[in-house]
């Protein structure tokens, strides 16, 4: 199992250059608009990009090679990620059409007659009122044609200003044929988890896409389950992407880097829970839409991993522009030694400058009697 965890960990976190680059070994950064502790997409890249700061991405989204879209979820994909999903089908998102029959139209016309558009420009032009949103909210009936018109590949994510969309004419996407599309998107998937648990790869996994990719898409997942790579660990079965030696690479797995990392709870090597709690021995779980009084783990817990273990848990807050932690662990305590503590401190460091504040000079909020916090008494 050791062997493993490190082929998992050695696999993600490969360090990156550029941003570009980053984003084009992952395929895929999923993206939140939370920004307590830092957005997602954000925190994923900090780990692969040397010097990464919060927003980096977002400066210089207009100039890299990626696009804005639905995979698994909400994130940035690469430009060759991008082809495989296009064009959707009408029905992609459609509610809107049926709430306001011919403001579609209108919007993508609007959009592609006058160049980037911020939905607040869109709806000064064209109005609509307000509709019923996906969450039971209302939401501007404009805004919501813009995001279903961007899911369908006719607009394209240009900016954003503050965190706001900025929507331009999406580029001409020469389309995939379907069988070719939905193999080569299998394998993205699983080479950016992988290892994977064979029960963790489902077309339900792949649903975003599923609409362009009608039945080769279930027939790809079938086939990738039933002949790629794979390796049975402590009664769970793995599957890697073609072409790898799931022996080779464990056989082959080194010692890990004697450092503290905080990943983000989308992060890849965290984001399959079911991987998760067989390689780290523990249930992690993503409680910031959790009523507060049913909270483990935190309103935005990052996983706190030890090189190749994961030890606990770590808030991370801004208050008087300086950086507060609060840590957890399933035990009750994080490693006591000289080097996790001075890794640990190595990381908040690092932690701070990425968000641009100063570390609290007690680098923690109080944490509990029973909790063993490095560097304490």
């Amino acid at each position: 199992m050791r062997r493993l965890r490190r082929v998992a960990l050695a696999r993600s976190l490969s360090p990156a250059v550029t941003i570009q680059a980053a984003v084009d070994a992952l395929g895929y950064v999923q993206a939140d608009p939370i920004r307590a502790p830092a957005r997602a997409q954000d925190l994923i890249l900090r780990q692969r990009v040397p010097g990464y700061r919060a927003g980096d991405l977002e400066r210089r989204y207009p100039e890299l090679d990626v696009e804005e879209d639905v995979v698994v979820n909400y994130g940035i994909v690469s430009r060759r990620i991008h082809g495989l999903l296009h064009p959707r089908p009408r029905h992609a998102r459609s509610g809107i059409d049926r709430l306001v029959p011919g403001l579609s139209e209108a919007v993508a016309t609007y959009v592609h007659t006058n160049g980037p558009c911020h939905p607040r420009q869109v709806e000064q032009a064209l109005g609509a009122g307000r509709v019923v949103n996906d969450w039971g909210g209302s939401s501007q009936a404009t805004t919501r044609a813009l995001e279903a018109l961007h899911v369908r590949g006719v607009l394209r994510v240009a900016r954003r200003d503050d965190g706001v969309k900025v929507y331009e004419a999406a580029r001409t996407v020469e389309p995939v044929p379907a069988a070719a599309a939905a193999r080569e998107l299998v394998r993205f998937v699983v080479t950016h988890l992988a290892p994977l648990p064979l029960p963790s790869l489902s077309v339900t996994l792949l649903r975003s896409a599923a609409g362009r990719l009608g039945d080769a898409l279930p027939a790809a997942v079938a086939e990738a389950r039933a002949s790629w790579p794979r390796a049975a660990v402590d009664g769970e079965t793995y599957l890697w992407p073609p072409d790898t030696d799931p022996a080779q690479e464990l056989a082959d797995a080194g010692p890990p880097e004697s450092r503290v990392r905080f990943l983000a709870p989308f992060d890849p090597v965290v984001w399959d829970r079911r991987r998760f709690q067989r390689l780290w021995g523990w249930d992690y779980r993503f409680e910031a839409y959790t009523p507060a009084a049913r909270r483990r783990f935190g309103y935005y817990a990052l996983p706190v991993f030890w090189r190749d273990h994961a030890v606990g848990w770590v808030n991370a807050a801004v208050a008087d522009g300086r950086l507060r932690l609060e840590v957890g662990s399933p035990t009750g305590a994080l490693p006591a030694s000289a080097a996790f503590r001075r890794a640990f401190a190595a990381e908040a460091a690092r932690f701070a400058h990425f968000k641009g504040v100063a570390l609290d000079p007690t680098g923690r909020t109080e944490a509990g009697d029973s909790l063993r916090w490095p560097g304490a008494g």
